[in-house]
């Protein structure tokens, strides 16, 4: 029986507990920015993160195909971060995908505890809350799912929950489907930095080695919202990021200086670029920092799937063609498990300077 390390989030929340443990207070330089993500998604003026509209991406009509192309490249770049529609993926699936993962954290404590992962042994797929892994030992708002999901000849089904029933069928059918949606967006992407089409896919391990990874983020209700972080800010390690959500809002983006939130908007994917693209493409596409917020009156569920090169066989740096002498590399070569490790050894580092000033 594997023990809990740190209480469920979820235990927390349905304790009665009118204000949060000390370990999930913020610090104080990230406070003054946490307001109502309510508020916030209401707010039009400012900068919004972009809608791209996928259908005519692969359009006969040259015209038409190239100006939507652009317009992902243009988000890629300016953004790092988009809502897309028209994605190929049915409202249906997608729905489906929803229903699973909540109805698996319907379930009691107790029921999921049987799928607990044990990270301290380094086993980190099935259920868990967030453990420390710096030195200001600040938890996470959230309880999660996490599991591989793609390519099938990986994954190890003994550990995917088996309620509900239809579980399996489903997520198994929507990483096929991601992963479709996936080396298209690639193809456009390599297109966009002057490569062939297939160069950015076969960097990142191809369909054989590039790893779908799904973590559901179980996020809720919080007594003192305006001090807690569902998720810290952070960029994304993987290639590309692909997340669905139950439209409550909570999805945070750093841009141009500020924190924007994103807006619910129906039937689509938020894509985000990650650390790996980012690195291969030399800084011109960007990995954005980005963060979750909790509220008070609904739980926030989103479904995360990250599109990860293999750790060790791919070493990582900006391609030939996107350096110059006038764009130097700003990237040093690294394998992806040494790009992990580069972050979390960082991250430790800040939060102890964090401590002695």
């Amino acid at each position: 029986m594997v023990t809990s390390v740190a209480p469920r989030v979820e235990s927390l929340s349905s304790s009665g507990i009118q204000s949060i443990p000390k370990e999930y207070v913020r610090p104080e330089e990230e406070l003054t920015s946490i307001g109502n993500v309510f508020e916030e998604e209401k707010k039009r003026d400012g900068p919004q993160v972009p809608t791209i509209d996928l259908k005519e991406i692969d359009s006969e009509d040259q015209v038409v195909r190239e100006k939507c192309r652009e317009q992902l490249k243009q988000a890629a770049i300016d953004w790092g971060v988009m809502h897309l529609v028209n994605h190929g993926i049915s409202d249906e699936l997608m729905d489906k995908v929803r229903e699973a993962g909540q109805a698996f954290f319907n379930l009691p404590v107790e029921e999921k505890e049987k799928y607990a992962n044990d990270q301290a042994s380094g086993n980190v797929q099935g259920y868990g809350s967030k453990l420390a892994n710096n030195a200001s030992g600040q938890l996470e708002w959230e309880d999660y799912f996490f599991h591989l999901i793609y390519p099938e000849d990986k994954r190890d089904l003994s550990i995917w929950p088996k309620t509900p029933k239809d579980y399996i069928e489903v997520t198994s059918e929507y990483a096929r489907q991601l992963r479709s949606l996936a080396t298209k967006i690639l193809s456009v992407l390599s297109l966009g930095l002057g490569l062939e089409e297939g160069r950015l896919e076969k960097e990142v391990g191809g369909l054989e080695e590039l790893l779908l990874q799904m973590k559901i983020n179980y996020h809720p209700k919080c007594p003192q919202p305006e001090l807690a972080l569902g998720v810290e800010a952070h960029t994304d390690v993987s290639a590309l990021t692909f997340i669905l959500h139950n439209m409550v809002p909570g999805l945070q983006l750093f841009y141009e200086g500020k924190w924007v939130t994103a807006k619910c908007v129906p039937n689509s994917i938020i894509m985000i670029i990650g650390d790996t693209i980012g690195i291969l493409s030399n800084g011109k596409y960007k990995s954005i920092l980005h963060r979750g917020l909790v509220n008070k009156e609904k739980v926030r569920i989103s479904w995360a799937v990250f599109c990860e090169p293999p750790k060790e066989k791919i070493i990582l740096k900006p391609l030939p063609e996107t350096v110059s002498e006038t764009e130097p590399p700003l990237f040093p070569p690294r394998t992806f498990q040494q790009h992990i490790q580069h972050k979390l050894f960082r991250k430790t580092q800040d939060a102890l300077l964090n401590k002695q000033s």
